[in-house]
């Protein structure tokens, strides 16, 4: 899909003492290791095939759903929809995705979205949707942290070369940016320090 806009942003959109509530809420909470696919939780995985998931992502997450949160990150959604000019229809949120990169740390080349919506046996606020807008708050501030840098690659064929883009004005402390959940974009390691996050996804019916 060619877009005129392929992300939108909101420099120092959320104040510091907003940054350090989410901060401290995250840390306060029990953090587990940041799955992919369909990685089973209960299973016990071999050493070769913990290696493996570990190739596409390596960080902590805790998952947060007080609605104050909420209320500061729609109306970023809401915006950037609408003056991105992509207009999609969504109508709920996932729970929001607190994310600890510590030294060595990433996250691959992927999309947050999927081909094939929920399944029925999911609540019915997310049965039968999709993810259609990701957003991303840079809680750190870049000074406390070397690496880790939030790139995208806007080549949507894999026949095409890669467009990598690395946008440096969004690593400002509370920088909101927001984007279409199927474009592809990565975590590169954290070299020093520690990089915090909050994810969000939007959810709608899969596009006709």
């Amino acid at each position: 899909m060619v877009l005129k806009h392929y992300f939108w942003y909101f420099k120092n959109a959320i104040s510091p003492k907003t940054c350090d509530d989410i901060v401290n809420i995250g840390l306060l909470r029990r953090k587990k290791l940041a799955t992919v696919g369909d990685y089973k939780e209960n299973h016990k995985y071999s050493i070769k095939e913990k290696k493996k998931l570990l190739q596409v992502r390596d960080s902590n997450i805790v998952w947060l759903s007080e609605p104050w949160i909420y209320g500061h990150l729609n109306y970023f959604i809401h915006t950037a929809n609408k003056n991105a000019g992509w207009n999609f229809d969504w109508d709920w949120n996932e729970s929001s995705q607190f994310t600890i990169y510590k030294k060595n740390q990433f996250y691959n080349w992927h999309c947050d979205s999927s081909e094939e919506p929920y399944p029925p046996h999911y609540n019915k606020n997310i049965a039968g949707k999709i993810r259609k807008l990701s957003l991303t708050v840079q809680l750190s501030d870049p000074k406390d942290y070397k690496g880790g840098e939030f790139m995208f690659d806007f080549c949507n064929s894999k026949d095409r070369k890669a467009e990598i883009f690395y946008p440096k004005d969004i690593l400002s402390r509370g920088t909101v940016i927001v984007f279409p959940s199927f474009i592809w974009h990565k975590v590169a390691p954290v070299t020093k320090g520690t990089r915090y996050s909050l994810v969000n996804w939007s959810l709608g019916k899969p596009f006709k």
